[in-house]
């Protein structure tokens, strides 16, 4: 049996498991959801399997008690197959003795269950956390010389040199971060076309059981990645899929990319809207993206040299990367990220907000040739923005390989250098 692989929403888990009566590790199938909470569990109930979903199915409807049954922690593999499960959970912790309430059940899903207004919300009882493909420092591949904590913390120097160059950067994009492709070098982009094939031909009907087309799900993926790292509009992604299917009309097109978000294939960034001391309006669009940079590049039939030698793609593939590791790990550390664009013209790709008001102002280039301009927008943000407490950093996240202060503050840091 392979090791394990630490990952850093282990922490997460251990931790709510000590305050809640069950954790919820909801994310894309693939990513290592089911692998993380084994390590926490006693009892593992896997309804992937036929035999083990239509005994538990039956126990939904006829004995709670048989449902339940087990040494606690006890794991419902892909719980939503089953949705009952839900409030028997919900259920069986409000009747747990006291001192035995937390800790009782993990529950892990790649799809969001369909909204029933008669479940129970879980509020107080579970707590949901998203898992996502593996980062760069999970995966070993940067050297964690740069923590972002510590600059939320009040770190103002950065050092170190990154191990991984720009066609290693190629490969990973390619290879994706799911776990299985991160530690089957050999195969894995075979791996992550795999998770592509199974995607648009199967993954895509599981959401609320309706047959989609998968041709045509494969289509709006593809226009998809051709606008990654965009603020496109529906209409424009639609005209884009219309020159091959004609047929498409812009509620089918919702549908679908409904279904893709359900599945956490599709995972936005949405805009940050802070106070201004200009009177320059914001723009409210999300930004498109991946949960993970492969599913674009498969979509694209890019290969890492493909990609090398198309900067410009490059360049979007790139951002999908480090936007990616940058959701893991702010999220680590009880945050989120946004993007700033505003009428002005001044666009920043990544802010990232920690709960206690704290922010960081990251933009996001390939090479070294773009770092002054990505200086200079995040000063002009620096300046343009009117909030309680100032930047802890202003950092130029890059494919280069070292790290350094410039002179103006801005740090700039490889992301083969960055952990949480």
């Amino acid at each position: 049996m392979a090791e394990y692989i630490k990952r850093l929403i282990d922490d997460e888990i251990a931790l709510h498991m000590k305050v809640m009566g069950a954790v919820a590790i909801e994310g894309p199938k693939w990513c290592g959801k089911s692998t993380t909470g084994e390590q926490f569990a006693k009892t593992i109930v896997k309804l992937q399997r036929p035999d083990i979903f239509m005994k538990y199915k039956t126990y939904a409807y006829t004995n709670g008690t048989e449902l339940l049954a087990g040494e606690k922690p006890l794991m419902f593999d892909e719980w939503q197959k089953i949705p009952e499960i839900w409030d028997y959970v919900r259920a069986d912790i409000d009747s747990a003795p006291y001192g035995e309430k937390k800790g009782r059940f993990i529950l892990t899903g790649s799809v969001k269950p369909i909204k029933d207004k008669n479940r129970h919300s879980g509020t107080g009882r579970i707590a949901k956390l998203v898992m996502r493909p593996m980062s760069l420092w999970e995966s070993g591949e940067s050297t964690g010389d740069i923590s972002l904590k510590e600059l939320f913390d009040g770190r103002n120097s950065v050092g170190g040199d990154a191990e991984i160059k720009l066609r290693d950067i190629a490969n990973i994009i390619c290879r994706g971060g799911w776990p299985e492709s991160v530690t089957t070098k050999e195969a894995a982009v075979a791996l992550a076309k795999a998770y592509f094939v199974s995607l648009i031909n199967e993954d895509i009907n599981e959401v609320d059981g309706i047959r989609r087309n998968p041709k045509r799900a494969a289509a709006i993926i593809r226009a998809y990645a051709r606008n990654i790292s965009t603020f496109v509009s529906n209409a424009t992604l639609l005209a884009d899929i219309a020159a091959n299917d004609v047929s498409m009309d812009a509620k089918t097109l919702s549908a679908y990319l409904l279904a893709f978000e359900k599945l956490y294939v599709i995972e936005d960034i949405p805009s940050w809207s802070p106070r201004l001391r200009s009177a320059a309006a914001i723009r409210a669009a999300n930004k498109r993206q991946f949960v993970d940079p492969s599913i674009a590049a498969i979509a694209l039939e890019a290969s890492p040299q493909n990609i090398m030698d198309d900067l410009k793609t490059f360049g979007f593939l790139f951002e999908s990367l480090c936007e990616r590791d940058l959701r893991i790990y702010v999220g680590s550390l009880g945050g989120y990220i946004s993007h700033y664009h505003d009428k002005d013209g001044l666009e920043i790709d990544s802010i990232a907000h920690l709960n206690n008001g704290k922010w960081g102002a990251i933009e996001i280039k390939l090479g070294g040739n773009m770092i002054d301009d990505a200086a200079k927008n995040l000063l002009k943000l620096k300046e343009k923005v009117d909030t309680a407490q100032e930047p802890s950093f202003l950092m130029v996240l890059s494919g280069i390989d070292y790290a350094y202060k410039r002179p103006d503050g801005v740090l700039v840091v490889p992301i083969g250098c960055l952990k949480n």
